[in-house]
């Protein structure tokens, strides 16, 4: 398929996309498409919501980009609204989780004092190379070596492992809440109440990557909530501004008062169009009820999807983000056989399909998907 002169850093599948609205894609052919991955889980209220699109082109009407040496009434509000979800966190942004993930890298290194970071194996937190140090996928980092030196990896959802490795160098830890890319795993429920009271005696931060599991995804504003904990620093993006590139770092004052004038920058992030669509997708979700239809709706396909797997396949996740891991290397052949009948879904891993639909998807919409889901698995006839 011809992709122009783009560089080829991605496997792309065969299909070019023109339009969209609500979960549906058109293609240049004309062919609707149900989008069960919703641009990575970046699409929460859809394609084409009426009061994001406003939200934009008022805002590129008015005013599109002064640089952070000055103020924008947007970028000031948006901050005041993700501080009223988070109790208070302060705002640097960005336009990208990978970007989120440097801030919060620099960030930690300078309220701590401390330059180690541990993570976690099969996370993901990007491919810039503060990122892709502290990603825990080795075959991704392995052609880009040497990569941030102090960084340690621990398994996941293992206390142990993580007593093990706090030392008096380590400023910061960084997890996601479920980790996305490595397969929708969720850990056990008290694993970030243990791993918040690490952090606490040893004096390390605990930094979440919010970044996937973020802005209702869950079924909750963030998924660390579910954990009854509050992280120091949190990372987001994906979700935020309905499709724009933003990303965000948000930590407690007294950590953000670490960062002074000149320590970190942004040319374009948090422009008055990203903040004015982010406000406009944030009260989307509030008025819409996205919260709640992420718990509906995901309580609706995680049911749908084990009466077609069966015992073939093991599903997880909490809301709309939801993995299903089989016992052999199918789950590429069931996306390709999904993509031939008009639905997106993803193979997070070889084993791992991952839906992550927008939030707005009906039940017609989830039903609909499933049939496809089910006759795309008899076609291959995985075993």
């Amino acid at each position: 398929m011809n992709t122009g002169l783009v560089m080829e850093t991605y496997k792309r599948w065969p299909v070019e996309f023109v339009s969209g609205q609500g979960c549906t894609l058109v293609d240049v052919e004309g062919r609707n498409y149900l989008d069960l991955i919703g641009g990575l889980a970046v699409m929460s209220v859809g394609h084409g919501h009426p009061d994001v699109t406003k939200a934009i082109a008022d805002q590129a009407g008015r005013l599109a980009h002064v640089s952070n040496l000055y103020v924008t009434g947007p970028q000031r509000e948006l901050s005041e609204r993700l501080g009223q979800l988070t109790g208070g966190f302060e705002s640097f942004f960005c336009n990208s989780g990978a970007e989120a993930i440097e801030c919060t890298i620099k960030l930690a290194r300078k309220a701590t004092g401390k330059p180690g970071v541990i993570a976690a194996d099969g996370g993901f937190h990007g491919r810039t190379m503060g990122a892709l140090s502290v990603t825990g996928q080795p075959l991704k980092q392995e052609p880009f070596k040497p990569l941030l030196p102090g960084v340690i990896h621990i398994p996941y959802d293992d206390v142990a492992s993580l007593e093990e490795a706090m030392s008096d160098k380590v400023g910061a830890v960084l997890l996601e809440p479920i980790q996305g890319e490595a397969g929708v795993r969720v850990p056990s429920e008290d694993y970030f109440e243990l791993v918040r009271k690490i952090c606490d005696e040893a004096g390390a931060l605990l930094c979440v990557d919010e970044i996937q599991t973020g802005l209702g995804r869950t079924g909750s504003w963030f998924a660390y909530e579910h954990s009854g904990i509050t992280p120091d620093v949190i990372c987001v993006a994906k979700a935020l501004a309905g499709g724009l590139p933003i990303g965000a770092c948000l930590a407690r004052p007294e950590i953000a008062d670490a960062f002074q004038p000149g320590d970190h920058a942004s040319t374009f992030g948090g422009g008055p169009i990203q903040c004015a669509a982010a406000l406009a997708v944030l009260d989307v979700i509030e008025e819409e009820g996205l919260l709640q239809k992420a718990i509906d709706g995901g309580a609706r396909f995680t049911e749908g999807l084990r009466s077609v797997f069966g015992d073939k396949g093991t599903v997880r996740g909490r809301g709309l983000l939801i993995g299903v891991e089989f016992e052999q290397d199918c789950a590429r052949p069931l996306v390709q056989a999904a993509l031939d009948r008009g639905v997106l879904v993803n193979d997070a891993t070889p084993r791992v399909l991952r839906l992550a639909p927008p939030l707005v998807i009906s039940d017609e919409e989830i039903d609909s998907g499933l049939e496809a889901l089910e006759e795309a698995w008899d076609e291959i006839g995985a075993a």
